[in-house]
This record gives C-alpha cells, structure tokens and sequence, in this order.
C-alpha cells in the first residue's frame, strides 16, 4: 500500500477523530492519536477534542518529539514517542480512554501478562496478548518507560486506571485493533461470572493476524 501524502495523513487523523468522538469512544479532550512521516510524526494537539480537530493545526513533530509546526502537541506524546521507537514498522498509535477498556483496567483480578481472554477470533488477530502497565500519574515519564519494556513485544497495552495504547501498521489498523480491544473489554464485563467457552491455544494459534 502507497505511503499517505501528509495531506492526506491530516484528513485522516481527523476522520479518525470525528469517527471515534461521534461514537463515544473518546469524550471532552481524551485521547490521542499519530501517524508517522518519514522525518517524524504528526500529533493530535493538546487540550482539544478528536471531534473538532483541524488538520492545519495537527501538532508536527520530528524525530526527536521535538515540535516543528502546528499547536503545542498532546501531553501523552511520550507514549507515542516509545511506541515508535520500539516498532519501527509502526505506522500510526491510538490512545483512548474507553469507558469499557478503563473498566477492565482497574479489575484487581485480572491477569497482567494477558488482561483479557480470547473471546473472539478477531480480537485475536487484532489484538493478542494484552498486558496491564501499572498506574503512574497523568505525565509521569516513568510510565513511557513502563510503556517501551513491552512494546517491542506487543502492539497493544492496556495502562492501569488509564486506557489502552495501540500501534498499527496504518491508522485503520491502529482504529481497528483498539476498536476490538474496547467491543471485547465489554464482553468481558458482560459476561463476568458466567462459564465461558474461550478459544483454544490451538485455535488462536491457527489464526492469522489481521
């Protein structure tokens, strides 16, 4: 697939955002979301709602995370930052703060290697394995730290009493993975203290990622 223009990457950012907004996925200013340029990265800026994003203003970033044009940039961008740095093929990160995935994120049960079971095929493919980053405050660098320890690893992160943080090889891909993370987040609530019938080791193991 042919890499986005900037342009481009700009109108989809913000598609992305009034996607993600109208369906309640994000609310207020929470939320970010980026997409890698060949010398950087853009970013959603800081206190400004994915609804309501203007791609002339989208935060541009280089290398470095240092700011080269646009608004000041999200005060998450260090979880972006180490995404990228940790999986170079990493085209485009999404972070929420889903009401579903936050919920599961503060179960004191669940397992913190693999937060959540595979009740789907897709969430496997879209997903895999999903460990829990314990809680640090908002801004906190240690959490960018917590962050890069499993991103090299896996894609998608759930952040303690925070939301999840994924990268994907494109912004639909990064959308669709964070997406199913969020429809399995509320399965799981749902189907909380019932006898579930989980895929198999060998039927996950026989899916292909998506």
């Amino acid at each position: 697939m042919p890499r986005l223009s900037e342009a481009d990457l700009r109108e989809e950012i913000c598609r992305l955002g009034v996607s993600l907004f109208e369906r309640g996925l994000t609310f207020g200013s929470a939320g970010n979301i980026s997409a890698r340029l060949e010398d950087g990265w853009l970013m959603t800026p800081t206190n400004v709602s994915l609804g309501r994003l203007d791609p002339a203003r989208l935060s541009k970033l280089d290398a470095a995370g240092k700011l080269v044009s646009g608004d000041p940039p999200t005060k998450e961008t260090f979880l972006h930052r180490a995404m990228y740095e940790e999986r170079q093929q990493a085209a485009a990160v999404v972070h929420l703060h889903s009401t579903y995935s936050v919920a599961v994120s503060v179960l004191a049960e669940v397992d913190a290697a693999n937060v959540l079971p595979p009740i789907t095929a897709y969430y496997a493919m879209r997903v895999g394995r999903l460990p829990l980053v314990p809680y640090h405050p908002p801004g906190d660098l240690g959490l960018a730290e917590a962050v890069r320890k499993l991103a090299g690893k896996h894609h998608a992160v759930l952040l303690a009493n925070h939301g999840p943080v994924v990268a994907g090889s494109s912004l639909d891909a990064a959308a669709n993975a964070i997406e199913e993370l969020e429809e399995t987040a509320k399965l799981f609530l749902l189907l909380r203290g019932s006898r579930l019938r989980l895929l198999t080791k060998e039927q996950v193991a026989a899916l292909k990622p998506a």
